[in-house]
């Protein structure tokens, strides 16, 4: 299935997420709280809300037609 920049960039996205969450769920550690002062900064929350964005942005790569077209 060809992918354009958009779902790309979602799924980048989420798979940071995942990765973060893994972390928080084995470690007890927030890469993102971490890294930009804390879970309630405006920048992390910022980050939070992207990710959060591309991961419902996602659920319509569920239901996209996942047939090639054949030249």
């Amino acid at each position: 299935m060809a992918r354009n920049g958009l779902d790309r960039i979602a799924l980048i996205l989420v798979i940071v997420g995942a990765v973060v969450w893994l972390s928080v769920g084995l470690f007890q550690f927030d890469f993102v709280a971490a890294l930009f002062g804390g879970a309630t900064s405006t920048i992390s929350r910022i980050i939070y809300s992207v990710v959060g964005i591309a991961g419902i942005y996602s659920i319509s790569l569920l239901f996209r037609n996942t047939e090639a077209i054949r030249e």
